[in-house]
């Protein structure tokens, strides 16, 4: 059997299918047919299937931690927010939601909140993610409306790719700006980003900005357009407003080339050759993403960007536009329904007009008049006791938050915290009164919405697990159980969809463009069968692009030109925390790693977590490549293992932001990143913190494999990831190391004596083993400090005993020094996760073939062959040790 659906990871939206064996095995592969994709996958799509499993799922409703039934918890929850709210009012309450969720289940949770609860309090972790876009694009164009499509990346002849690392966070459009730069080789593409990244591999030029100073670059550049007389004054005449004001204010953040220079940090030349490129190329894109939106300046980053394709005349053309790329596979339906706090359904403000209209159509006497409470401000509120109840759905606050701590306090401070999720224990689930199981990827049926627009459909192929139930109905029963039953008459997904596309199409007859009016009568099995197709659909057709007449979602018509001035960001550099540090995403892990660490394939490129440090910062402070630093912010502390690496500037530190308690200690980096936020868009300044970093010297370090998945070590350090079978486990600790046998019965939790055991006491070092009659179980190497003998074990070897049910003498005898015997090759760390391709074989294979290529090592191994995420470390390999 197979079924059509779409990925659940970010926001390119690819279109995939499921099969489903006879056996009930699955396997996911890209959908040739959906135009986002035409078949190719990326590392976390390829390896889909393998997070169909019941392995952690939350099964069954619990209130207080006792299993209860459906009705049980339906009706608790309901009393209980009933009550608070008798005793506080409706702004007393909150939703907190999840560009994760499909749009039906986040229109009935913007019905339930803002409708009839009556309150706007209802935020999304899209908040954390796109709302500076969605701020700028209203700002210039009336309209939360992305005016481009996919096909433009291909149609362009200068691509610019500015707070995106689309290599990792966007492969498959990563993938088709590639093929198409390679087929027009005369199109260039321009990379700006304090790091350089594994997108530079396509670049023609790199600009390493200065955290903070982007509305200066883009000012430099529209100031630039005008003097040279590069702008469109008809375009200009005819269809903005405002443009005075912003060619006055970009010519007062910097009057030259090389005050811009200075101000970026970036060289004079290469700021010459991007503006001049810019000016001399019609067919140019823009596309933004977290770097641009993740800053407390994000919204006016976004309006710059806008404003030099505004005063150009490149909106809604091919191959011409700005383009922001959406982080989350359904960040755009989220915002369609007013998942947003300061939005209302369908486009819709909060004004008197908007209000009325929707409050007919809803037939809602309560609906909220004012916008509500912006994530960071909605925890700060709990945290206050302002706000009592949460109930938050398909996210992990407690870890993807900045300020982190804080969120725990206000989680722990709520008199009532529901969560509706998949999983069963998370960070946040910890700290909830109320668990309500949910349906995961695989099992939910509804829509998505992908980053141009493009609706597609969703389709559970695999049973909910245990009581698990789609969020809309979870919501709607709630609904009921409030009093509010008629006007949530919900049975299947396809209602809820309907009665969206209704109100939708109440948008036609204003400036709004958001329209999916002619898919409001569609039948269940029309539903079913929907295809892929772009807002606004007219006369049965989707639309591509948008703006390209001129014509803008504003009351006149015309597009907005945004006055904008340099800022800097909140909390600069300062002597007692001179570093600055950047957060972000992995190439194989999606967000809190709820999903994604439960694939052994996606553990096995970075295991750890890391920060990345430059050479002249690690020679200056000590910092030894691959050992472990600690990390402290005015806000946290973090211990992780050091990355020395020239890809990033000096003075400044990349870490990743997906480690959690459940799978690391000391990691979690939302504790670190400070809660700053764009006063428009209420996004977190997630890229930018002052921090400061120095060694961290355990008294003794550890790795553990185990069969078993064993509760994650209470040490200082420590990071689980999950393997094929078997579950591995770097530990550190600062007590002393005296009692190695108590320490070795406490990692291991092992009621019985080792296997097979060496106990060095003069070195402080013990190796140990058990086995069973299914084969190894688990082994242990524990040594002083950072051990040589710990980190010389070799994982992949050890890793690869589990599979096997019995070991022969030699393998006994080598489990003991924790290295292959002769004749094993360790294939050393995966770079190429599609194919399970590690380092060692890709060097074996560039010594022996002499290769000088990456496309020859994938001809030799399939490496780089599939989404194309690892070729820049490929050639970074071959760069090294070809010969």
């Amino acid at each position: 059997m197979m079924n059509r659906s779409t990925c659940a990871y970010c926001g390119v939206g690819c279109g995939i299918e499921i099969h489903t064996d006879t056996n009930g095995s699955h396997s996911v592969k890209g959908d040739n047919l959906h135009p986002a994709n035409f078949g190719k996958l990326c590392s976390k799509g390829t390896n889909l299937a393998r997070t169909l499993t019941q392995e952690g799922r939350l099964l069954h409703p619990m209130i207080n931690g006792l299993r209860a039934s459906w009705p049980q918890a339906t009706d608790y929850v309901a009393s209980e927010f009933k009550r608070i709210i008798k005793e506080h009012g409706p702004d007393s309450v909150a939703f907190y939601v999840s560009g994760q969720l499909l749009t039906e289940d986040y229109y009935v949770a913007n019905k339930l909140m803002k409708g009839f609860i009556g309150s706007a309090n209802i935020d999304t972790n899209s908040r954390l993610c796109m709302s500076s876009a969605v701020s700028a694009y209203k700002r210039a164009f009336g309209e939360d409306c992305v005016p481009a499509c996919y096909e433009d990346l291909e149609l362009a002849d200068l691509i610019i790719l500015t707070g995106s690392n689309t290599a990792w966070c966007h492969p498959i459009l990563f993938q088709r700006i590639k093929a198409a730069k390679q087929q027009r080789p005369h199109m260039k593409v321009v990379v700006i980003d304090p790091r350089r990244t594994a997108t530079c591999e396509i670049a023609d030029l790199h600009l390493p900005i200065k955290p903070g100073t982007d509305v200066a670059l883009f000012n430099g550049l529209l100031s630039f357009l005008h003097e040279q007389g590069k702008t469109d004054s008809h375009y200009i005449e005819q269809h903005c407003d405002n443009f005075d004001a912003a060619i006055n204010s970009a010519r007062n953040d910097g009057a030259s080339l090389n005050q811009i220079a200075q101000r970026c940090d970036l060289p004079t030349a290469d700021i010459n050759r991007f503006y001049q490129w810019f000016a001399e190329t019609d067919r140019t894109v823009t596309c933004f993403s977290q770097g641009i939106n993740q800053s407390s300046q994000g919204t006016d980053k976004g309006n710059a960007i806008i404003n030099c394709h505004l005063a150009t005349g490149r909106v809604g053309k091919p191959g011409a536009s700005p383009f922001s790329l959406t982080g989350q596979p359904n960040a755009m339906g989220g915002r369609e329904v007013g998942g947003l706090a300061n939005q209302l359904a369908a486009h819709m403000e909060f004004n008197d007009q908007h209000i009325d209209q929707l409050r007919e159509f809803w037939k809602s006497p309560n609906l909220a008049r004012q916008p509500g409470l912006k994530a960071v401000d909605l925890f700060n509120a709990i945290e206050a006791g302002t706000v009592k109840a949460l109930w938050i759905i398909g996210t992990n606050p407690a870890v993807s938050l900045p300020n982190a701590s804080l969120v725990v306090r206000a989680l722990q401070r709520a008199e009532l915290v529901v969560v509706s999720d998949c999983i069963a224990s998370t960070d946040t689930t910890q700290h909830a009164h109320v668990l309500l199981p949910a349906t995961g990827w695989g099992e939910k049926d509804g829509t998505v919405t992908n980053s141009e627009r493009r609706l597609s459909r969703q389709r559970g192929s695999v049973d909910p697990a245990g009581e698990a139930r789609q969020d809309w109905r979870i919501l709607t029963d709630v609904a009921h159980a409030m009093g509010f039953g008629e006007h949530f008459p919900y049975k299947r997904a396809a209602d809820v969809f309907r009665e969206h596309a209704k109100l939708s199409h109440q948008n036609r007859n204003s400036p709004r463009l958001f329209d999916l009016g002619e898919l409001a009568d569609l039948t269940d099995q029309a539903y079913d069968d929907l295809q892929p197709q772009q807002w606004p659909i007219r006369a049965g057709q989707g639309t591509p692009r948008l703006y390209g007449d001129g014509r803008f979602s504003t009351d006149n018509g015309k597009a907005r030109f945004t006055a904008v001035r340099c800022q800097g960001v909140s909390h600069p550099v300062t002597p007692e925390w001179p570093m600055a540090l950047n957060s972000g995403r992995i190439r194989d892990q999606w967000h809190t790693m709820t999903r994604t660490a439960l694939a052994p394939p996606l553990n096995a490129h970075k295991p750890e977590p890391f920060v990345e440090v430059h050479p002249n910062d690690a020679a200056r402070l000590l910092l030894i490549n691959g050992q472990l630093a600690r990390i402290q912010s005015p806000w946290g502390t973090a211990i992780l293992k050091i990355n020395v690496t020239d890809s990033v500037r000096c003075g400044e530190l990349f870490v990743p932001m997906h480690w959690n308690n459940q799978w690391a200690r000391g990691a979690r980096i939302g504790e670190l990143v400070n809660p700053a936020v764009d006063p428009i868009s209420g996004q977190p300044e997630s890229k930018h913190t002052p921090c400061r970093i120095e060694p961290w010297h355990p008294q003794w370090s550890a790795v553990m494999l185990s069969r078993e998945n064993l509760p994650l070590p209470d040490c200082q350090y420590a990071a689980k990831i999950k393997g094929q079978a078997f579950y591995r486990y770097e530990l550190a600790g600062d007590n002393p190391l005296d009692t190695t046998q108590e320490m070795m019965a406490t990692l291991a939790h092992a009621q019985q004596e080792p296997t097979i055991r060496y106990h060095d006491a003069q070195q402080q070092s013990l190796r140990c083993a058990w086995l069973d009659e299914a084969g190894l179980k688990t082994c242990l190497y524990i040594g002083p400090g950072s051990s040589r003998s710990v980190s010389s074990a070799d994982r992949n070897w050890l890793a690869s005993l589990f599979t096997s049910s019995t070991l022969g003498t030699l393998e006994r005898k080598a489990l003991l020094s924790g290295k292959s015997p002769a004749g094993v090759e360790d294939c050393g760390r995966t770079i190429c996760a599609c194919f399970g391709v590690g380092e060692n074989t890709i060097l074996k294979a560039i010594r022996q073939h002499k290769l000088t290529d990456a496309s020859e090592v994938g001809k030799h191994l399939k490496a780089g062959t599939n989404c194309g995420s690892c070729v820049s470390e490929i050639k970074t390999l071959i760069a090294a040790n070809s010969p």
